[in-house]
Order: C-alpha cells, then sequence, then structure tokens
C-alpha cells in the first residue's frame, strides 16, 4: 500500500466514523459535517472533492446505503450505480470500516441538528450481500479480478461485520479469479 493509499484508507475511515457518531446520516447531512469539520480546521470543503470522498467510501464498502432502491443495473458496468445515491438517502458504516475520529469531529453532533439513528444490521447486511453478489457479476462478466481480488476482502470483511454468510459469494470470486 503505498503512502496515498494509506492516507486515503484512513480518510474513509474518518469518514465513517463522523456517520458513526449519529447511527446514519443521509448524504447531504455527510455532505454537511464533511463542511462543518473543515471550517472548524481553518480549510476549504470542496464540494466535487467531498461528494468524491463519499462515494468512494461506498464504492470500497466504507460507508453503505441503509435502504436505496435497486436499479438493477450493473454496478461494475456503470461505476456511478454503486457510488451515486440520492442526497436524502441514508448511509450507514459499512463492513469495510475501521470507524475514526478525525479532530474536531466530536463537536458535530452539537453542530448539526440530526439525532441519533438506528440501523437494523441483519436486514443492511442482507442489502450488503445482495450489492456485493451483483458487483462480483458484473466483475466476472468484465474479466476484472482487481476488483475481484477487492471483493474478495469484503466478503470476509461482510461476515466479521454482521450475522450473514458470504461463502456463496465467495466461491463465485474464487472460481472466476482461478479461469
Amino acid at each position: 500500500m503505498t503512502g496515498d493509499d494509506a492516507s486515503s484508507v484512513a480518510a474513509r475511515d474518518d469518514v465513517a466514523g463522523i456517520v458513526d457518531l449519529f447511527g446514519t446520516l443521509t448524504r447531504a447531512e455527510l455532505r454537511q459535517a464533511l463542511s462543518e469539520l473543515a471550517f472548524k480546521q481553518g480549510a476549504d470543503a470542496d464540494p466535487e472533492a467531498l461528494d468524491a470522498a463519499v462515494a468512494q467510501a461506498i464504492r470500497e464498502y466504507h460507508l453503505v446505503p441503509v435502504d436505496v432502491e435497486e436499479t438493477g443495473e450493473s454496478p461494475a458496468a456503470d461505476d456511478d450505480a454503486v457510488t451515486t445515491v440520492a442526497d436524502d438517502d441514508e448511509l450507514a458504516v459499512g463492513p469495510t470500516a475501521f470507524p475514526s475520529l478525525p479532530p474536531n469531529a466530536e463537536d458535530l453532533p452539537h453542530i448539526l441538528d440530526v439525532e441519533e439513528r438506528k440501523v437494523d444490521r441483519e436486514a443492511l447486511a442482507e442489502r450488503v450481500h445482495d450489492r456485493l453478489g451483483r458487483e462480483v457479476d458484473a466483475a466476472l462478466a468484465e474479466s476484472d479480478a482487481a476488483r475481484l481480488e477487492t471483493l474478495l476482502d469484503v466478503t470476509y470483511d461482510l461476515e466479521a461485520w454482521a450475522p450473514v454468510e458470504a461463502d456463496d459469494v465467495r466461491e463465485r470470486i474464487e472460481s472466476g479469479l482461478e479461469d
């Protein structure tokens, strides 16, 4: 892992930590939280960079949509199908995150007018499992070995994160990587 990779993983874990403060946040609330945090740290918030960071956190399962209507689109064929959620869609901490809090984040519950929320972890795990299966299908169709390797790691994280079995998905990945 390069230094850039390590810092970007830390940044995604910080984003997950912010969401974890509240249980879930909508994409709009998370954008506002990141803007407020940047302000507290004396930095400018670049809306495009914030959206890109959130999209990357979703793609890499650091954050997961809580209840997004399924589009039926192939996530690998259209990356936006994975990372684009509406501003009012809630996000929760995902299976690959190790939530951490950036400096001054502890003030966010006092700044934002957002009550703590609970998420049904079992239902969320099933949706994440379904999404993972669709992404595996798309990566297999595209013979995307790098994505399959990443998704293989996600299967183990998913099982540690919530009460769900990912053996079926893992077997499909391993079979695809052998071909």
